[in-house]
């Protein structure tokens, strides 16, 4: 069950001002998503590093778990017992589940695919597996997600194919490729139909770095009239600009009264600037990567947490910034006065000692920076101010913590 409705759009007097934004709703069997939304990624059936409560806490509406690792690890056995993938990981809300694809794609030479499917061994225990568009759809149905997406091949920017490894994939081999996902998507949409999933199928629009392919690619998905679609095979090694230029040229031509998603971008100017072209739908690992590695999203731009010049600086990662890490039960926003949060110089000290609170700490900070950034674009929609945000926005960033 998929249910989307559009509630504003960037205009002014029935003019775009230069942007493709929107403002909608999606309902689904687990509950409603206020869009445009970041979904945080829950790989293993956790979002690393954060409690559910503490997710939904700082806002989150949907997350994601994938297929491929879930069928390696627990089992679809397990997650069986158990009735599916919400009431396993204790989450109530919607979740998203990739199909596989992405991660058969980062496997590289130790994968064949053909067109029934792909072969590869497990990088869990070494078992010869098989992996086809039905074993994906049993598999997700299995997890009973709200939001299903086909099993496609990720056409890569850099080939990873023995005879070409290390060129860039032509346009002989995305289109390729491109043909197989949708083969694959035809596939996909039968077996969802025979398995009579209640979910939400979407398809997902390939075709490299190539305009036209992608217009094929996206022209014969809206013919297979499914509940929601998504743009794929980017954010894969391709420079930043390249990805823009997808971006800009393929998320509005997706059709306007069904939801949109990009997956797997990106940083905060990135989903800023998806929502500009028309973007509904984003995840990506960065925030809670990055908290690991010591990054921290802030208003003001990044900060490295192991830069020596935090060893006894007093200040909150972000002075705006209401997350527990900043704000502790305070969540006093706006003012230096009345916080209750940790320091830059603790969380310095933390990360240096190697200690489990630290990564903690900076993953529920960055998932709350990228939750309120979501929440404040949607805001702005609403007021019909959008380009001023993205205004602000930049400006901000840009100023420097």
């Amino acid at each position: 069950m998929l249910r989307f409705e559009l509630l504003a759009q960037d205009r002014r007097q029935g003019t775009y001002l230069g942007s493709h934004a929107r403002r909608g709703r999606l309902t689904l069997n687990h509950g409603v998503v206020e869009t445009p939304v970041f979904m945080p990624v829950g790989t293993y059936g956790t979002v690393k590093g954060v409690t559910p409560q503490s997710l939904e806490d700082m806002g989150a509406q949907i997350i994601l778990g994938n297929t491929f690792h879930l069928w390696m690890r627990p089992g679809l056995d397990v997650v069986t017992q158990f009735g599916g993938l919400h009431p396993f990981e204790k989450w109530d809300k919607p979740i998203l589940t990739d199909s596989g694809g992405f991660q058969v794609w980062s496997l590289g030479a130790m994968r064949k695919i053909s067109e029934e499917g792909v072969r590869f061994s497990s990088p869990v225990n070494g078992d010869k597996l098989f992996l086809t568009p039905e074993i994906s759809m049993r598999i997700q149905t299995t997890l009973n997600s709200d939001i299903v997406m086909q099993f496609d091949e990720c056409t890569p920017y850099i080939s990873v194919e023995p005879k070409t490894k290390g060129q860039l994939t032509t346009e002989s081999e995305a289109r390729c490729s491109m043909e197989l996902s949708l083969r694959w998507a035809q596939r996909c949409r039968t077996e969802f139909a025979r398995l009579e999933n209640p979910n939400a199928l979407f398809g997902i629009v390939q075709g490299g770095m190539f305009k036209h392919l992608r217009q094929e690619s996206l022209e014969q998905l809206v013919a297979m009239d499914l509940p929601g679609y998504a743009v794929g095979g980017v954010s894969v090694g391709e420079p930043k600009d390249e990805m823009l230029r997808i971006m800009a040229h393929t998320p509005h031509r997706l059709p306007a009264h069904k939801p949109r998603y990009l997956m797997g971008v990106g940083t905060p100017e990135d989903l800023v600037e998806g929502v500009a072209q028309g973007v509904d739908m984003f995840d990506c690992v960065m925030p809670t990567r990055n908290a690991r590695n010591g990054t921290l999203f802030t208003r003001f731009g990044d900060l490295k947490i192991r830069n020596a010049r935090h060893k006894a600086d007093a200040r909150p990662l972000d002075v705006t910034c209401t997350c527990y890490a900043c704000a502790g039960k305070a969540a006093v926003a706006y003012t230096d006065g009345g916080r209750d949060g940790f320091s830059r110089a603790y969380l310095h000290h933390l990360d240096r000692c190697g200690e489990m609170l630290g990564p903690m700490l900076s993953s529920i900070h960055n998932l709350h920076y990228y939750l309120n950034l979501m929440r404040e674009i949607r805001d702005s929609l609403d007021a019909g101010a959008f380009g001023a945000f993205r205004q602000q926005f930049t400006s901000g960033r840009a100023r420097g913590v």
